[in-house]
């Protein structure tokens, strides 16, 4: 299964989203475009096997709503609310759109990265890429696996 170009991804969908966001680094953007790749191979909208995850980042509802639940419900964070709730479209509910809005996706994938303590790996490092997306974005008990992920940071580096 082949899906979205990596270069119109990138360049068209994950580098403007986060920026609006302000949230924008090349490492940043290559770290969002590669995960889309690693979760769903930019193809999948809905988890393959049946499980919950949703979107070309494969987000799951429960950790949707903890993103907004611990994080952009403070008011601390109410800038950010404010952008991610302007990506909405209106006729849907959030998680909804984490199938059918990229750019409300997109910025949630992001917004999950943002909370991890640790900074971002170099925006070149495939390896340090994938493994970051394995502890922040999939944790350890998720399938992913990092070493055989690395292939898909690069192709979003190299996009």
């Amino acid at each position: 299964m082949t899906g979205l170009n990596t270069r119109q991804l990138k360049t068209l969908i994950v580098a403007p989203t986060l920026q609006a966001l302000g949230l924008a680094s090349p490492a940043a953007i290559n770290l969002v475009a590669g995960t889309a790749l690693a979760e769903s191979r930019a193809a999948y909208l809905r988890q393959v096997g049946g499980g919950p995850a949703l979107g070309l980042w494969q987000m799951e509802p429960a950790t949707h709503d903890d993103c907004w639940t611990n994080f952009l419900d403070f008011p601390a964070q109410s800038r950010l609310a404010t952008v991610c709730h302007r990506m909405r479209a209106p006729d849907l509910s959030a998680t909804a759109q984490l199938v059918t809005n990229l750019r409300y996706a997109c910025a949630m994938a992001r917004i999950r990265f943002y909370r991890a303590p640790e900074a971002l790996p170099l925006a070149t490092d495939a390896a340090g890429l994938s493994a970051y997306h394995k502890m922040h974005y999939n944790t350890s008990l998720g399938e992913a696996d990092a070493e055989a992920n690395v292939a898909f940071f690069a192709e979003a580096i190299a996009a």
